[in-house]
């Protein structure tokens, strides 16, 4: 375990970052848990994260990193657990001399489906090409997704998602929202807060989507989530919190898997919190 005067100062940083509920999450887990730690939040563009990275002293012991600074994250690393290093992509770092990048929005999302009754699904529909389509492609092949299909408004923009698909033993393909569609068992969508599809796409998508998980969780719910028919919906709360309480895992021992001292009552006051 990692010491407790190591540096108490967090923050998570972003663009934008004046929504983010993390703070809210992280001081709730902090004081169940009887540490003195603080956590904030920055505005920080892609641009200025290098400045912004340097500027910090002994006191810091970790960020939280959300769009658009996942991949600036990877490459500030000198190491990376295996979900970053697959994605491409760090929203947690755990500062030093020799920072340490970790993604856990993979395990957030497994955790997350776990919660809303997904233990495994075996053909999987990912709307969005981003980062977070990244760790959602993992995260789906660690609950025995064989075959994904992709579907993305530029859908040149997820050929490295093809890649890594590829790598993970998945059958990929790669489509336009408007392309013909087959059924799923889940739907992953890694779209923007505030999306708003074309009602025939919506249609395509609920009828033959199988579950809806969505990434997005305010407002709640979703456009997608509103217009899914009858099908059960799970809200990206879920994702949100899990990746957090994953995060104060590695600040607390440096391991995004060991279980944090009482954490079925931490997790409790997380999700009161908000």
């Amino acid at each position: 375990m990692l010491t407790r005067d190591a540096g108490n100062r967090f923050e998570v940083w972003g663009d934008p970052i004046a929504h983010s509920k993390s703070p809210a999450l992280h001081v709730a887990a902090y004081r169940v848990l009887g540490l003195d730690w603080e956590y904030g939040r920055r505005q920080v563009d892609a641009a200025g994260f290098t400045g912004a990275l340097a500027s910090l002293d002994g006191n810091w012991r970790g960020l939280s990193l959300t769009m658009p600074l996942k991949e600036q994250g990877f490459a500030a690393s000198a190491s990376h657990d295996r979900h970053a290093t697959l994605t491409g992509a760090a929203n947690t770092l755990l500062l030093g001399a020799k920072p340490a990048g970790f993604n856990t929005d993979v395990g957030g999302i497994v955790d997350a489906l776990a919660e809303g009754g997904i233990a495994a699904a075996h053909r999987v529909r990912i709307l969005g090409a981003g980062a977070t389509a990244a760790s959602a492609l993992v995260a789906v092949s660690e609950i025995g997704a064989a075959r994904v299909d992709i579907r993305a408004r530029r859908p040149e923009r997820a050929i490295e998602l093809m890649a890594l698909g590829e790598r993970l033993g998945l059958h990929v393909t790669i489509d336009s929202f408007a392309g013909a569609t087959e059924p799923a068992d889940l739907t992953i969508a890694t779209l923007p807060s505030g999306t708003v599809l074309d009602a025939p796409v919506t249609e395509s998508f609920a009828a033959t989507g199988g579950v809806l998980f969505d990434a997005a969780y305010a407002p709640w719910p979703s456009a997608l989530a509103a217009g899914w028919g009858g099908s059960p919906v799970i809200s990206g709360f879920g994702m949100l919190l899990h990746q957090a309480v994953r995060q104060i895992r590695i600040f607390l021992t440096g391991d995004p898997l060991t279980l944090l001292p009482d954490e079925d009552r931490v997790i409790a006051a997380m999700r009161a919190a908000v």
